[in-house]
């Protein structure tokens, strides 16, 4: 075999694999063109939650816009998203947003066709002026306010994202890969973990994530995170573990 036969084998040998994979973006569905307010309540959602905001991919659904948006209109929206830690990666909408897409370095996506749910952060408490004037507490007899747990009982499939605000998120059904748990408080999966699981997620570093087998693809408490390649080094992998914070660590025991 000639030296240059084995530079023909070299140059042949792959150096990279194609593969298919599904994975969990956030929709931002623009619905009126008013970059002000887009700024303004864009920035009310990543106060709200900041960890939810980190380094996020994100697709800028514009099918619901009657106005016409021009690239510098666009480039304004996505540095506003960028500047909150969101990372557009894509354009949703007719083929009449190709132009934009293109001259804006982004992937055009067909419109959509099948269902989404919203998911919905709520608004910090607020304290009122009688609270904020040192007011006396409520009397012992008052009413507790009903709790916030969420359960679900069926099975979350892949692009779903569920979240339980002011309280845990309790799923008796197994989890996909693709789909996303959200809670702010804990999370308990009664079967396999596949997706992502984010509790604490407005800043509660006690919440914890309970599952019966843990394959995720990232879990998540307080901002603290790992991702798949990490959990599939750990000794407990598809196993029932509990997960929570000690200090900035993110740790995993076995249930």
């Amino acid at each position: 075999m000639t030296a240059d036969t084995n530079l023909d084998l070299l140059d042949n040998e792959p150096v990279f694999n194609l593969k298919g994979g599904m994975l969990t973006v956030t929709v931002i569905e623009v619905v009126r063109l008013d970059t002000g307010r887009f700024a303004r309540q864009l920035g009310d959602k990543a106060a709200q939650a900041p960890n939810l905001f980190r380094d996020t991919p994100v697709v800028l659904s514009l099918e619901k816009l009657d106005a016409h948006m021009n690239v510098s209109t666009l480039a304004g929206l996505l540095q506003i998203c960028r500047n909150h830690g969101l990372l557009p990666v894509a354009l949703r909408g007719s083929e009449n947003f190709r132009p934009l897409a293109q001259q804006s370095g982004l992937v055009l996506m067909p419109p959509n066709r099948g269902r989404e749910r919203a998911v919905d952060i709520p608004k910090s408490a607020e304290i009122s002026p009688a609270a904020q004037q040192g007011s006396a507490a409520p009397a012992p007899d008052s009413q507790s306010p009903p709790s916030q747990n969420k359960i679900v009982t069926q099975p979350i499939r892949s692009g779903q994202q569920v979240y339980a605000p002011g309280g845990d998120l309790i799923v008796m059904a197994p989890v996909s890969a693709g789909s996303e748990l959200l809670a702010d408080g804990n999370i308990h999966v009664y079967g396999p973990l596949r997706g992502r699981a984010l509790a604490g997620v407005r800043g509660d570093t006690d919440a914890r994530i309970f599952c019966q087998s843990l394959e995720a693809e990232m879990v998540s408490i307080a901002g603290q995170y790992k991702v798949a390649e990490d959990l599939r080094k750990e000794a407990l992998w598809k196993t029932a573990v509990h997960v929570y914070l000690e200090g900035d660590s993110l740790k995993i025991t076995a249930l």
